[in-house]
This record gives structure tokens, sequence and C-alpha cells, in this order.
């Protein structure tokens, strides 16, 4: 029989869960009128970290003041990292970014633009309506809802948002480089 461990290792590659979690963040950062984007892969790798460790997120909320009312850890979350993640130059980083975002792209899920010296990212049409059904799947009710957290408490720019990780978990900033976040 698998243990927890196990299991959550055999997850974390499985490409589909890290491309279902970026969709829905996305369209949560999108809206109700779907125009909203989010600036640049850094930002939106901060934003994931925060999605990928509610641990780290209620940790996140308590140091802005803030309590986490909706899908706090659960027990296993709080014992157990589903999603590894290294720490990069500007802070927490999956290398398979841009290779989760191109296949996003490709499916036709979501678009990049350039504006500037930037790129944001969006959702298509019918990237919001896969992630609407994803909503629907009971298995996503913590994913949404955090997002729907992070939305609202740090929606900051890919700046800000870097400078608020660094402050509230220093010991990321101590980690070498390429090492895990656990």
């Amino acid at each position: 029989m698998k243990d927890l461990f196990d299991i959550l290792s055999e997850l974390e590659k499985d490409e589909h869960i890290h491309l279902g979690r970026l969709l829905l963040l996305l369209n949560v950062f999108a809206g109700d009128d779907k125009l909203g984007e989010v600036e640049g892969l850094t930002k939106l790798a901060k934003l994931d970290f925060l999605l990928r460790y509610p641990v780290y997120l209620e940790r996140a909320l308590n140091e802005s003041g803030k309590q986490m009312k909706k899908s706090p850890p659960l027990d296993y979350e709080r014992k157990s990292v589903e999603a590894k993640m290294v720490r990069f130059k500007y802070g927490p980083w999956d290398f398979r970014y841009r290779r989760f975002i191109n296949t996003l792209i490709g499916m036709g899920l979501v678009y990049i633009r350039q504006g500037g010296r930037s790129y944001f990212l969006g959702v298509t049409e019918k990237g919001a309506q896969k992630a609407k059904d994803l909503e629907m799947d009971k298995s996503f009710t913590d994913l949404l809802e955090r997002a729907k957290t992070i939305k609202t408490h740090f929606n900051f720019s890919g700046t800000n948002l870097m400078r608020f990780v660094y402050r509230t978990f220093p010991e990321i900033g101590t980690l070498q480089y390429g090492k895990e976040i656990i």
C-alpha cells in the first residue's frame, strides 16, 4: 500500500495538476470580465508559490494582519509538500513554468502578449470555460478559494510581491540557488 508521501510524489510528476492549478490561478486574476492579466512569469511564480504552499499563504496572511478564513491548510498539507519549488534568483521558482505556460498556450487556454518590456498572461475564452469546469470539480475547491484569497490580498506588482515574499519568508533568501523549498 502506498503511503501519503508516495502518492504526493506521483502527483508532483503529473503535469496536468500543475496546468490546472495555473489555469485556475490565471482565471481568478482575469476577473469576471476575463480582461485581467498577470504581468510576467516572476509575478506568476510568486502567486503560484502562495497557492502551492497553503502554509506559507497562511503565514503571509498572518503577516498582513489577516486570517485564512476559507480553505485553511489541511493537516496533510502542514506535514508534506505537494509541489516542490526551488530557490531562484528572484525567489521561489519551478523550472517547468515556461513549459507549463507554452503547453497552456498550445492548448488554446492561455495567451501571452508583450506590452513594452513586459509580458502579460491571460486566459482565452476556451481557457475561461475550462477553468469554469475545474471550478465545478470539488477537488479544486480549496485551490479556487485560495486563489481568490491571493487575488484579494496579494495582487501587488511583481517587484512588490517579490519583496513581500522575501520579507515575510526570510528563510527562502538564505537558501542556495537551486535548493528545494520545503
